[in-house]
């Protein structure tokens, strides 16, 4: 792959105008394709689980009751100044606003509160409903803002209306300021890395060119394919991170490169073969966790996984073509000012190396004096290098290095109490409950706990089946009255029948909040309990509605977690076993990356559940974590991880077969990888947390998970656990048995067959004294 990659950057580098000129083709295609046949207007964040009973259920309810099977909207009337909703003038302004919400588009039904009985006790609040024969995907744009509008006429003194419901819940998010926020702080990171505003631009623009045409990409699909707002989120998230990220480490070797002395053709060639091979690895590691998440068998979540894959994918694509073809247009540009001090860095990089008892040295034969700072000397006799070569990155692996066995004690203890909350995690969908305190779906959701109960918020519908009953009509009345005796149920509406189906349709009010641990048992209970209604009454009975699919969702994924936990581990294994030919690497980095995933999920756990240190990110209101966030997490934070894993450890490898110094080969991989896996993690992070601006609970969850994912994953695994272990195991680290060294493939990640690409040109001055 080094090879073949090697030309492919050659080739990009020559004939970069055609390059450039095709990816400016493939994102106009992508934006026709999108305005023909998709775009936003068409997102879909609908939940499902084909196959499931609550989706059975549905499915039925399309023909049976069309009016129950749509998504369905709540209006909340509020009398104030001592008033009640059942008095004269009161009531009549209800009526009126009912009528009007009648004439809303799409709307099929809307139900009085006064023939549904759903008035508070104390008499101040009423509850309409309005439902859609069609699920919140198929609402038209301005549907919902119509029904605010029809109702707005009762808003007056004496009394507040407040629409809410399940049609507002999962609502689509704006992300373009977001998308501003992340580009900006990675351009202000990427400057002050390189020293070079030139230099920090390229890899935002060919990001932002690999961006464009995965999101375009997917949202023309958006007319065939179910693709929700968060899958496209989500693909915008990593497509950007992991584009910078990329284009990154690629623009470092080459500037590396450049600065000893390299002509840019050849520059930008090996480092596409070198660092370019690290990216395709990495990105296909990504990848293959993305698509991963097919096998769970939810559309909701297949769609945020190939969006995401398909967005990775893409900046793997633009890092080994358009990149190069970047670079060819910058030419000599990149490279580093004589004298100043991004040379000064890259040439005491490139000239050290490790001695025998792992100090550094410069790697020349001539008799040079080299004076980074006029306080330090490095002489071709092995003598000390300090200075300018230790640089931070070194200087934090000598220091955790010094004492590895207390180092790894700190770590584990540390995160161990940060993952703590974990253990107590609770999942469920988001619904209004966690929405925006200012916004009306909120505010009439707690209204209606408040007054009516949590359980109104997310009624149950159990569909009976009593074709098979002798008395269809007394089998709907005593399969209501079997729930209704159930523990956890608040009350039972009266079954709606459909003589033509032989079914009936019965609303349950549970005591509990929709995403409360006590509806899911009532959920189960009712279902437990389907052989003793078929006994006593010979129906069938099915539950379903938002809060029965809310609890199907949540039991498929806690089913898929492990095996799919498992499945990512065990190819971590795989996969660093083959690129590093080490036991200890891989088992080092699985132990890190479930350090990781512990003490994140912790976090989230206590930011968004427990309510600590919410407030700092717009989180007004605690509530349980979406069932999606782990898996998500999993995924995506392993092919992160493994990213940094990489590039930084395969420069500890390339040193240790060069030296045989264990304890030298980790400090020189913080020499040449540290600062610039340093940056990339502060870019990804930064990116991350841009996002947490969003209104979208699901989508300010996974931006936190994984900004504080890679923040932990990258400075504490990778920058301090990672050189604490191969500190402490020495030559182990990089033992492999005989037989199994001889059966695996040399995958030469680092491109090693190249040529001897760390060497200083002999041509290429050491880096002036002041004397000079």
């Amino acid at each position: 792959m080094p090879a073949f990659l090697h030309r492919l950057g050659r080739l990009a580098f020559r004939r970069r105008r055609r390059m450039l000129a095709l990816w400016l083709a493939l994102v106009a295609a992508a934006v026709l394709c999108m305005t023909a046949f998709g775009g936003t207007g068409k997102l879909d964040n609908t939940f499902a689980i084909p196959g499931s009973e609550s989706q059975r259920a549905l499915d039925r309810m399309k023909t049976d009751f069309p009016t129950f099977s749509g998504t369905s909207a709540q209006i909340v009337f509020t009398a104030t100044d001592g008033q009640k909703v059942t008095g004269p003038a009161d009531s009549a302004r209800i009526r009126a606003a009912l009528d009007a919400a009648g004439s809303a588009p799409q709307v099929a039904k809307v139900v009085s509160p006064f023939d549904a009985h759903t008035i508070s006790a104390d008499g101040t609040t009423a509850v309409a409903q309005v439902r859609y024969e069609v699920p919140q995907s198929a609402l038209e744009p301005n549907a919902l803002d119509e029904l605010k509008s029809a109702v707005a006429g009762a808003n007056q003194q004496g009394m507040r209306v407040d629409v809410g419901g399940s049609a507002f819940g999962n609502a689509p998010s704006e992300s373009h300021r977001s998308d501003i926020i992340g580009v900006g702080v990675a351009l202000v990171i990427l400057t002050l890395t390189f020293g070079s505003l030139l230099t920090a631009g390229i890899p935002v623009v060919t990001a932002l060119f690999g961006v464009a045409t995965a999101i375009f990409g997917a949202l023309s699909l958006t007319g065939t394919v179910s693709i929700s707002s968060t899958a496209q989120s989500l693909a915008l998230m990593i497509g950007l991170a992991v584009g910078i990220d990329y284009a990154l480490f690629i623009v470092s070797r080459h500037r590396f490169h450049l600065a000893h002395g390299m002509k840019p053709e050849e520059s930008a060639a090996l480092a596409v073969g070198t660092a370019g091979s690290a990216v395709v690895f990495a990105g296909l590691t990504v990848v293959i966790a993305m698509t991963g998440l097919t096998v769970v068998g939810i559309p909701y979540l297949t769609a945020m996984g190939l969006a995401a894959a398909g967005a990775v994918l893409i900046a793997v694509l633009v890092a080994t073509t358009l990149l190069p073809a970047v670079l060819g247009f910058a030419g000599s540009r990149l490279t580093p000012g004589p004298g100043s001090r991004a040379m000064r860095r890259e040439q005491a990089v490139g000239g050290a190396g490790e001695d025998a008892d792992g100090e550094n040295v410069v790697s020349t034969t001539g008799d040079n004096v080299l004076s980074g700072t006029g306080d330090n000397v490095v002489s071709g006799t092995g003598e000390h290098v300090a200075g300018t070569a230790a640089n931070a990155a070194e200087r934090w692996f000598r220091l955790v290095t010094r004492r590895p066995l207390l180092t790894l004690v700190a770590v584990v203890a540390s995160l161990g109490a940060l993952a703590w909350p974990a253990h107590d995690m609770r999942l469920a969908l988001p619904d209004n409950g966690t929405a925006p305190g200012s916004s009306s779906q909120r505010i009439a959701f707690d209204r209606v706990g408040e007054k009516l109960g949590p359980g109104f918020n997310g009624p149950l519908l159990v569909l009976a089946d009593t074709s098979h009953s002798s008395d269809p009509t007394t089998a709907a009345q005593q399969v209501a009255a079997t729930i209704g005796a159930l523990p956890g149920v608040a009350t039972v509406g009266k079954p709606v029948a459909n003589p033509a189906t032989h079914t009936a349709l019965i609303q349950v009010i549970p005591d509990s909040a929709p995403s409360d641990p006590a509806t899911k048992t009532l959920v189960n209970t009712i279902r437990d309990d389907r052989a003793a209604i078929l006994r006593d009454t010979g129906a069938t009975v099915q539950v379903t509605g938002s809060t029965a699919v809310s609890v199907d969702v949540a039991a498929k994924l806690d089913s898929a977690l492990i095996p799919f936990a498992a499945v990512v581990i065990g190819l971590s294994l795989l996969l660093l076993l083959l690129v590093f030919r080490s036991l200890v690497v891989p088992l080092k980095a699985a132990a890190g990356y479930l350090l990781s995933i512990a003490a994140t999920l912790g976090a989230v756990v206590g930011v968004f559940q427990l309510g600590h240190l919410g407030s700092l990110i717009g989180v007004d209101t605690t509530g349980p974590v979406s069932s999606f966030l782990p898996i998500i997490l999993l995924a995506v934070l392993f092919g992160l991880a493994m990213d940094y894993e990489v590039f930084l450890v395969s420069r500890m490898r390339e040193s240790y077969l060069r030296t045989g110094n264990p304890l030298g080969a980790v400090h020189s991989g913080a020499r040449h990888s540290g600062r610039v896996v340093t940056a990339a993690a502060l870019i990804m992070t930064s990116v991350f947390a841009a996002f947490l601006t969003s209104d979208s609970t699901m989508l300010k969850q996974i931006a936190f998970a994984l900004a504080a994912g890679v923040l932990l994953d990258a400075f504490v695994i990778r920058m301090t656990f990672v050189p604490a272990v191969l500190a402490l195991t020495r030559h182990a680290a990089w033992w492999l048995p005989k037989w199994l060294e001889q059966r695996l493939p040399d995958l030469d990640i680092e491109g090693d067959r190249l040529g001897p690409v760390h060497a200083v040109p002999a041509s290429v001055p050491l880096i002036p004294s002041k004397a000079d």
